[in-house]
């Protein structure tokens, strides 16, 4: 494995401490086979090193009573018989004196969804690829890659790979190792921040407070519950700088609008937190639609692609990892697939 950093690392969108893991997905029922493949890839994950890597805290999704993301969470617990408390404003503030909302807004809450320590999960499935045989490279620049008589060559800065087959996912990067391979996707990595705040830790522990995911008017947002006293977590999910992924890319705060744009969604929905303790960014790469790319290259059917996970993949990323090995495998995976096809760019 060919690595630009050294995983786990700041320079993607893996790092931050933890990711939602939610499986009646708001942004489609096409996703639910998939998160629930991926569930237990998690829990096979965890039993195969002995890591905590899983907090079922819950995920509460909130938005106006009438929109899509709320009935496709709605719809897709029904499809697939999953979990799913639906509360009106009054109940959600009942139950979490923490959250206010308008009253046209409905809550709809997850109880076995929660959260994943995302660079703990990575470190452990890099201990367990080594204790398998694996060699991971890091540090190292890919310059080239060449596809001939059903052989790949990867050369880096250092030294030349020769291969069967080839796996490229490399994030924010991805778009220039495609292109050398003939593809011009259109990939776009943004600059995305996220924070902790002071919290009361009696209401907003990980014990007592879920994960968040809301629709506002102004936009969407994700939370996390207070995790070991660390504060409770807040970002927002759409939006974002365009940026180049081999820059220095501007620190949390820098910008007056990544404090303020939390705080006011602060203000209005979690009203009794105000007080910052620190921010981060990251990186997200979208694609145009904001669907993910999983697929075989279109004239190499040993050169398998992941890419383009537009903010929401690391919870999915078991399950990506095991659809990528079955590619390569047999051309073909047990899970329907095609809607991330690269064929939808042409």
């Amino acid at each position: 494995m060919l690595t630009f950093h050294n995983s786990p690392h700041n320079k993607g969108s893996h790092h931050g401490d933890t990711r939602i893991i939610r499986y009646a997905y708001a942004e489609g029922e096409e996703y639910v086979p998939l998160i629930l493949r991926a569930q237990e890839l998690w829990g096979d994950l965890e039993r195969a090193t002995g890591k905590d890597l899983f907090m079922k805290t819950g995920v509460l999704g909130v938005g106006d009573e009438e929109s899509d993301f709320t009935q496709n969470i709605i719809s897709s617990a029904k499809r697939y018989s999953l979990p799913l408390e639906v509360m009106n404003a009054h109940e959600v503030h009942n139950h979490w004196p923490g959250i206010t909302l308008p009253n046209h807004f409905i809550g709809c809450y997850e109880p076995t969804s929660g959260v994943l320590k995302c660079e703990e999960s990575i470190q452990a499935y890099r201990e367990l690829a080594e204790l398998n045989g694996a060699t991971i490279r890091s540090n190292s620049r890919v310059k080239k890659i060449d596809v001939r008589n059903d052989q790949v060559t990867v050369k880096t800065d250092e030294k030349t790979f020769y291969a069967d087959a080839l796996v490229v996912s490399a994030g924010a990067w991805s778009g220039d190792l495609l292109s050398m391979l003939d593809l011009d996707i259109p990939l776009k990595p943004v600059r995305k921040t996220f924070a902790w705040f002071d919290a009361n830790e009696k209401i907003y522990n990980q014990n007592n407070f879920p994960a968040l995911a809301f629709e506002t008017p102004q936009g969407l947002y994700y939370g996390f519950p207070s995790i070991d006293g660390c504060g409770l977590k807040l970002g927002r999910h759409d939006g974002g700088d365009q940026i180049n992924p081999d820059e220095t890319m501007v620190a949390f705060g820098e910008k007056a609008e990544d404090e303020e744009d939390l705080l006011g969604f602060l203000q209005q929905y979690i009203p009794d937190i105000q007080q910052l303790k620190y921010g981060k960014t990251c990186m997200y790469t979208l694609t145009p639609d904001h669907k993910f790319m999983i697929d075989l290259h279109p004239k190499y059917s040993n050169v398998a692609i992941a890419a383009g996970f537009s903010g929401q993949g690391f919870k999915f990323s078991s399950a990506v990892g095991q659809a990528l090995s079955n590619l390569m495998i047999s051309g073909k995976n047990d899970i329907d697939i095609s809607q991330f096809s690269i064929s939808r760019f042409d």
